[in-house]
């Protein structure tokens, strides 16, 4: 198994997050599945077909499109019952994003913890010697 790219900190009432990667797509790609690997794990096997669903935002700055691309993946998964097991981005750059997240129907998981929400409390996404980190707190 790979190992994780997120750890879970200590939070009082929400739930703060680190993710790691080596670049800027990949820390996209890895806090939006972690939104995911945190909140459900499948157990089933009802509906075996998945969906792909497009997305493109444009954002002000880096923290408002790292937001912005959360909180559309929480409501898509909302709109469509999908939890969301892969992200491929295409386009990451000029505060542009352009990627396919691909989901299976949420019959077949188990929810522990409804995420409601990434907030900018205490955001922080930065590039660091081993690639880059963000924190983001996420309201349950």
């Amino acid at each position: 198994m790979k190992d994780k790219t997120y750890e879970i900190l200590e939070h009082t009432a929400d739930i703060a997050v680190r993710i790691k990667a080596q670049d800027l797509k990949e820390l996209f790609k890895n806090a939006g599945l972690a939104i995911f690997q945190i909140s459900s794990r499948k157990q089933f096997a009802k509906n075996k077909s998945h969906i792909d669903l497009s997305i493109k935002l444009k954002a002000d700055d880096l923290e408002q499109l790292f937001i912005n691309w959360l909180n559309e993946l929480l409501s898509l998964s909302a709109t469509h019952n999908l939890v969301f097991y892969n992200i491929k981005i295409n386009k990451l750059g000029g505060n542009n994003l352009e990627a396919i997240a691909i989901g299976n129907d949420m019959g077949n998981y188990k929810v522990y913890t409804e995420i409601k929400a990434a907030t900018y409390h205490q955001l922080k996404i930065e590039e660091t010697k081993e690639g880059w980190s963000a924190e983001v707190i996420f309201d349950v």
